[in-house]
């Protein structure tokens, strides 16, 4: 069984500028449902692989500016767009395949020249230089991220430390009978504790179940984000000192003893800017290339899939 402190050994727990892809954003979706028919039967000759889908299947027949999108193409392209149900993976794959095939068909209008990056395909670079030619994008200034910081300073905070042990006393998670036995021993274990802390680590060799029994329960410096979100999300509002109640996990019951905490500090704007800086450019280049889409969607002719269209075009 695993431990609920979810650090790693070796301390903070027992052990137990690139820009992303091209993406829509959530709050402006460019496509509505996806129509669908019946593809129709093929030539592919006996044996060949179907990839994931097959002719009694159903698959959108859309077409971009005359150009058909496959239906071995959305096939393939399903396994990058994981969802709840197939009509989900259908939507996204065959929508990342009109978009992608209306950047390529503007790329081939303007005739790009390109030269790929390492690391970088000929398509990528295609991409990025068409991005980068018809997005003009305002850089954030100075101004822009001291406004941001001053009306943000809550997000800008050194993660507070705790230095803390426990003990573990483990219980599966669906055994109702034997969680109500665990936290009386918990409570009785508190109680001892109380009478006499100096015992803690004693105890903990007795009673953990956490590799961390040991080290006599000790958990090293915790910072947030290292333990199981259950737990954390308790441990990190106790103060100094022995914890008077069990704290709760999908492990069992943990008798908590926070020995030192360090709060977090607000960190000055001067270590911050560059990331504010970072974290505003990214919000306007998804705003512009969402737009950007929207009104190569406007100038295309797209059948087979309903497509949300720009209202004030970016590009003549």
């Amino acid at each position: 069984m695993g431990c609920g402190c979810g650090g790693s050994t070796g301390g903070g727990g027992c052990g137990g500028g690139a820009r992303p892809e091209i993406e829509v954003l959530v709050e402006a979706p460019l496509f509505e449902a996806l129509p669908r028919e019946v593809e129709p039967e093929t030539d592919e000759a006996p044996g060949e692989p179907s990839l994931i889908a097959s002719s009694e299947q159903e698959w959108p027949r859309v077409h971009v500016n005359g150009v058909a999108i496959a239906s071995q193409a959305i096939a393939q392209e399903l396994q990058y767009h994981p969802a709840e149900s197939r009509d989900e993976a259908v939507y996204l794959a065959t929508q990342a395949l009109v978009l992608r095939e209306l950047l390529q068909q503007r790329i081939g209008e303007l005739g790009l020249v390109v030269r790929a990056e390492p690391g970088e395909s000929e398509e990528e670079a295609a991409t990025r230089t068409l991005i980068e030619q018809e997005v003009p994008l305002p850089l954030a200034d100075e101004a822009a991220c001291r406004q941001y910081y001053n009306g943000n300073q809550q997000r800008f905070f050194s993660a507070p430390l705790l230095a803390a042990r426990h003990i573990l006393l483990a219980c599966p998670a669906d055994d109702a009978e034997a969680r109500s036995l665990a936290r009386e021993q918990a409570l009785a274990l508190i109680a001892e504790l109380q009478a006499t802390p100096h015992r803690f680590a004693e105890l903990a060799l007795q009673h953990s179940a956490c590799p961390s029994k040991g080290q006599g329960g000790a958990l090293g410096q915790i910072s947030k984000g290292q333990t199981v979100p259950e737990f954390e999300r308790q441990l990190f509002r106790l103060p100094v000192g022995l914890c008077q109640q069990p704290l709760e996990s999908r492990y069992g019951y943990h008798l908590v003893a926070v020995d030192q905490r360090i709060e977090g500090e607000q960190l000055p704007y001067e270590i911050v800017a560059g990331t504010i800086r970072a974290e505003l450019n990214q919000r306007v280049w998804q705003i512009g290339v969402s737009q950007y889409l929207q009104n190569l969607v406007g100038a295309a002719d797209i059948e087979g899939i309903h497509l949300q269209r720009a209202d004030t075009p970016l590009m003549q």
